[in-house]
């Protein structure tokens, strides 16, 4: 029997995430008819991905809208899928993460009564306002979703704690899957290779958490410049669109020779960017998870993760927004080359890039024991 699976998504990380398994999924035209929906709530880094995998969607609602506050887009989203579930009569929704687009499309679909999937499962800081409208969205998710796809053991233990603990696999993190496929695919050049950085380590820094905004993004800013002012570091940042991030960005960093501002790059140049990378600084929750497969010490500008396995396995390190410490962690993993071994060391907790091919498996297990008609 053809189970029909719609995937909701709207940002690059879901994207990035989900796209392995929509096209395992793919390769079992018997077992599985596979529909897309994207909310656009990234409109063009989500397509910078779409066009990388290969993937063209059903359904495509384009709710994106200039300055869009979370209640406007949530808003947008929801009324957007009534007409989706409507036409298509889904087996299973799948949403990944934590966005506004992961909560709303589980809620469309608890009002459709239509089970949930949700992908990258039991990701807790315990802490609503960190990161910050994530924690709460997939705290929700949870409480709306039938199945529980967990990438750790620990990730696992938090829904359990939480009372839920049926329907709830360990799989590894689909994003492993995504990132290693990348890696060892054909490189083509580097987007930025006219830049050249001779004689320099070149430090890549994504930073553009909300809760960082106003003066966590300044201190993170100040850091920056002080790092640059070193003559044999050279500072790469593809800037995300956000007005709070482009303004101090710009304010503190343009003029500065040792820092290169650029817009985001897609998904294969970013991967590239990261294997040339001597040190990440990051924010994102995604590059904590890519980063150690490609043995990179990450330092992340938060004060809270709800990834700790990487912390504890020694390959990533919290340094918040602190201007002092950001500078003082980062100068300790240039100067220092033991330090610099062990945080470099390939070691990730996250998977091992056949994720999909395990929540595959528990999909067909979950049809067959609990839904066999």
């Amino acid at each position: 029997m053809t189970r029909t699976i719609l995937f909701i998504f709207g940002t690059r990380p879901e994207a990035i995430k989900l796209s392995p398994l929509i096209l395992r999924l793919r390769r079992f035209p018997e077992s599985y008819s596979v529909q897309v929906c994207v909310t656009a709530q990234h409109r063009g880094m989500l397509d910078q991905v779409l066009e990388v995998f290969g993937i063209q969607p059903d359904y495509d609602l384009d709710i994106m809208q200039p300055e869009q506050t979370l209640l406007q887009s949530a808003s947008r989203i929801l009324s957007a899928l009534e007409p989706v579930f409507s036409t298509v009569q889904a087996d299973l929704v799948v949403v990944q993460g934590d966005t506004t687009t992961t909560f709303c499309g589980a809620l469309a679909a608890f009002y459709s009564g239509v089970p949930v999937a949700h992908v990258e499962a039991g990701l807790r800081t315990g802490d609503l306002g960190q990161p910050f409208p994530e924690e709460l969205n997939r705290v929700l998710t949870s409480r709306l979703a039938t199945l529980h796809f967990a990438a750790t053991q620990r990730a696992a233990d938090n829904l359990a704690k939480e009372g839920i603990t049926r329907h709830v696999w360990v799989t590894g993190n689909t994003g492993i899957d995504a990132v290693l496929s990348v890696r060892e695919a054909a490189m083509p050049p580097f987007p930025l290779d006219h830049l050249n950085f001779p004689g320099k380590r070149m430090i890549l820094v994504t930073a553009h958490r909300r809760e960082s905004f106003g003066e966590g993004f300044e201190r993170i800013c100040q850091a920056l410049s002080v790092i640059a002012d070193r003559p044999d570091v050279h500072l790469l940042y593809p800037v995300h669109p956000n007005p709070n991030v482009q303004g101090p960005v710009h304010r503190y960093l343009r003029p500065h020779p040792n820092i290169t501002l650029v817009e985001p790059l897609d998904y294969v140049g970013f991967v590239n960017a990261m294997r040339r990378a001597y040190i990440i600084l990051t924010d994102s929750g995604g590059i904590q998870e890519e980063g150690p497969s490609l043995g990179k010490p990450i330092l992340v500008l938060r004060e809270k993760t709800e990834r700790p396995e990487a912390v504890e396995a020694g390959t990533v390190k919290l340094v918040a927004s602190d201007t002092a410490r950001i500078v003082a962690e980062t100068a300790l993993l240039l100067d220092d080359p033991e330090e610099y071994r062990r945080m470099s060391r390939i070691h990730n907790p996250y998977g091992d890039g056949h994720a999909s091919e395990r929540i595959e498996a528990a999909l067909r297990e979950f049809f067959l024991k609990d839904n066999p008609h």
